[in-house]
């Protein structure tokens, strides 16, 4: 995924360029609304400081909308709800108020880009992962080897999350709130749980690794079984 980085702040932006590289995304970076007016794209999203140097970053987010509809994260200082309302008003698609963490910021990407493009119908059949595991989201069933396997409703939600972006690392926050609820405030036990049962029913077609103090990473197997 390609992201638009506008950020006149050095540290801030090498800081998040580096973290959104390890979670393998492109970044272009650029300092100024001018900049990033005139950057020839194309990108995926972009991610919009609202304090610019050279003109104010309501004035690109509104400039950006106006002429189409790449997702726009406004991440700025300003914590003002004014400033929150207007920027959403002129077409950001989300709002993160400084200071962030780079993983926050992810989950707001990724977010944003489920709730901008929706699969199509065209899109809907069943998703091949390697040659032994199918899933088909439309109907919710997911087949190993041709064979339905019976998943508890969670354990679906699970690994539809999980197998959205296969090789990449979720923390157990973005997990929690995409798969059980953003405001969850219960242990995450229950998400070991789900893993381990995923592990159990799919072994052979996927495997799920767990980062220490981080989150799981959803690997598809080779396609010899």
């Amino acid at each position: 995924m390609h992201v638009l980085l506008v950020e006149d702040d050095e540290p801030v932006a090498e800081s998040l360029r580096r973290g959104l590289k390890r979670y393998g995304f492109e970044v272009d970076w650029v300092t100024t609304g001018a900049a990033a007016l005139a950057h020839p794209g194309p990108y995926d999203v972009v991610l919009l400081d609202l304090g610019l140097p050279d003109t104010d970053g309501l004035d690109v987010c509104k400039a950006l909308r106006g002429r189409g509809d790449v997702p726009i994260i406004v991440i700025s200082a300003r914590s003002d709800e004014t400033d929150r309302v207007v920027g959403l008003e002129l077409g950001a698609d989300d709002y993160v108020s400084k200071p962030f963490g780079v993983r926050e910021v992810i989950a707001r990407i990724r977010a944003v880009m489920r709730r901008v493009r929706p699969r199509t119908p065209a899109d809907a059949g069943p998703d091949r992962y390697g040659t032994r595991l199918t899933v088909d989201r439309k109907a919710a069933r997911v087949h190993l080897d041709g064979a339905e396997v019976a998943l508890a409703p969670k354990e679906y939600d699970l690994l539809a999350f999980l197998t959205e972006e296969p090789g990449a690392l979720m923390s157990r926050e973005q997990i929690m709130e995409a798969v059980w609820d953003a405001n969850w405030f219960g242990p995450t036990k229950t998400l070991d749980v789900h893993v381990a049962a995923l592990r159990r029913k799919l072994a052979g077609a996927i495997t799920i690794e767990a980062v220490r103090g981080v989150g799981f990473r959803l690997e598809v197997a080779g396609d010899t079984p």
